[in-house]
């Protein structure tokens, strides 16, 4: 590892900051995957800042009885890095997080990471071309941020009247406090998103009542979860080419949905057809099926499955609440008819900030703005979901229209790691200080990748979903297969962009 001296620190002290050549924020998929190309290019100059104590991201912190993934653990992982003993088809959150942490000591990135180092801030500095980064424990300049902080690390508390008097104990499920006992408490459950249908059906038998606040009913398909024996992980283990096979069979099955998605008449007639038939089957009750049956058309909020949910909320001890809350008092739950429900406790399983993330406030380019205030006006955007106009050198690991509603997230991620790691030869190759996506590429981009969402069931499937932001754009979800995205990024479009040298001066453009 190189870390350098860089311009001049605190003056009080007379230091001089730590330089690296490239800061990646978070450690992880988006971080740790982008450390190990790194090292596996033979390129060691780099640090890893998290703010917690250990790798993992979401699956060190989404530990929530039930946590699990919804795509199949042979696709939701590493290309390069494929266990032969995952337990079932879908990765547990244990499993997950274990999976993380080898990871990081098998292909030695624990040497590069900064443990409690929140990052507090980071700015462009345009005269020395590199980024002055803070962090809760020093600071730091780098020539490249690499922002892996996803889009579910921050959660979202929802402002209801009286939420904050409640005597009782509230958390959120991204937080879940495990030395609350839960056994015979009434408890409140808020939203009924991916999380909640993981956890409701582990704390049902425990609780003694269980009043679910559902806002929005969700399509919710059947779950095909099934142990991997011994004898399928011998398969993975000694038969060439099969565990790829299969991870390569699944990933050609989940885009065909993509192709589903962008004609919603399809997705009704197919998916939602499926997912009616999960409904009909679990809920025998007409009343309660039809609280439980959407408005909308399958894809446009995300999809969930589930073999267990639906028979938890018909236990004897569980009620489905749909009237909106109007308040919470001290010991209680108000809803809008004027019913007052007392509970002991209220899970928020309310989702993440994924359109608005906290990064955005911390990150200030050329100008001097910050990411947030550069999309107040038109939302979050980037170039191929990466790199921001103004903001030269930085490039964002699941940035703006890189989330998937068909496939693996991991797929996405190394596909943005590859278009990292050629920026960064073309810039050594050429011995280039800087490069900073023009404004008009961008813009052509994101018109481009609008104009195909317009008539997806991401835009067109009528609801209101967090892919959507305050304006009712979309900078969530890549419209296309993930095949089209990787090939987009395949080579880093050095046409797309301001090129500078070490000397300031600006870079002839290639042909």
């Amino acid at each position: 590892m190189t870390i350098t001296d860089s311009a001049p620190g605190d003056v009080r002290t007379g230091g001089r900051l730590p330089h690296v050549r490239v800061a990646i924020i978070g450690a992880g998929f988006s971080g740790l995957g982008m450390a190990i190309r790194l090292l596996k290019s033979g390129k060691d100059d780099f640090l890893i800042f998290e703010r917690a104590g250990e790798v993992g991201g979401t699956w060190r912190d989404n530990t929530y009885p039930g946590a699990e993934c919804d795509v199949a653990a042979l696709l939701y992982s590493f290309s390069f890095a494929q266990p032969t003993d995952w337990q079932s088809t879908y990765g547990k959150q244990p499993e997950l997080y274990d999976y993380l942490r080898d990871c990081a000591d098998r292909f030695g990135v624990r040497p590069y990471i900064r443990f409690h180092h929140e990052l507090l801030g980071a700015r462009w500095d345009e005269n020395l071309r590199r980024w002055h980064i803070e962090t809760s424990q020093g600071e730091y300049t780098a020539q490249v941020l690499v922002t892996g902080s996803g889009y579910l690390s921050d959660p979202v508390v929802p402002d209801i009247k009286g939420l904050s008097g409640f005597q009782g104990k509230v958390f959120h499920s991204s937080t879940w406090d495990h030395d609350y006992d839960l056994t015979g408490k009434r408890v409140a459950v808020i939203g009924t998103g991916a999380s909640a249908l993981q956890f409701v059906p582990k704390i049902q038998p425990r609780v003694g009542r269980l009043d679910i606040y559902q806002r929005t009913p969700a399509w919710i398909g059947p779950k095909n979860d099934k142990p991997n024996g011994r004898f399928r992980q011998w398969l993975f283990r000694n038969v060439p080419g099969y565990q790829k096979f299969r991870r390569g069979y699944n990933q050609r099955g989940r885009e065909i949905l993509s192709f589903i998605f962008a004609r919603p008449a399809m997705a009704e007639k197919t998916v939602q057809g499926m997912m009616v038939k999960h409904l009909n089957k679990s809920v025998p009750d007409p009343e309660l099926r039809a609280r439980l049956t959407p408005d909308f058309t399958v894809g446009c909020k995300r999809m969930l499955f589930s073999n267990t949910y639906y028979p938890a909320i018909q236990q004897p001890n569980v009620e489905l609440v749909t009237d909106g809350i109007a308040e919470v008092r001290a010991n209680s739950v108000v809803t809008a008819d004027g019913r007052e429900r007392e509970v002991d406790a209220i899970i928020l399983g309310t989702g993440f900030r994924a359109t608005d993330r906290p990064v955005a406030q911390r990150v200030l380019g050329a100008a001097g703005t910050s990411l947030a205030q550069a999309w107040q006006a038109d939302g979050m955007t980037a170039y191929r979901g990466t790199t921001v106009a103004g903001f030269p050198n930085l490039f964002m690991l699941l940035g703006p229209n890189t989330t998937l509603g068909h496939s693996s997230q991991t797929v996405m991620i190394e596909s943005q790691i590859a278009y990292v790691a050629d920026a960064l030869e073309q810039m050594e190759k050429r011995g280039l200080a800087s490069v900073a996506v023009h404004a008009d590429a961008q813009q052509a981009y994101n018109e481009t990748v609008q104009k195909k969402l317009q008539t997806t069931v991401w835009n067109a499937g009528s609801c209101a979903s967090w892919y959507l932001d305050d304006h009712g754009r979309n900078p969530s979800i890549w419209p296309g297969s993930t095949a089209q995205f990787r090939k987009q990024l395949k080579r880093f479009d050095l046409a797309a962009y301001q090129l500078a040298t070490v000397s300031g001066a600006e870079y002839a453009q290639p042909h």
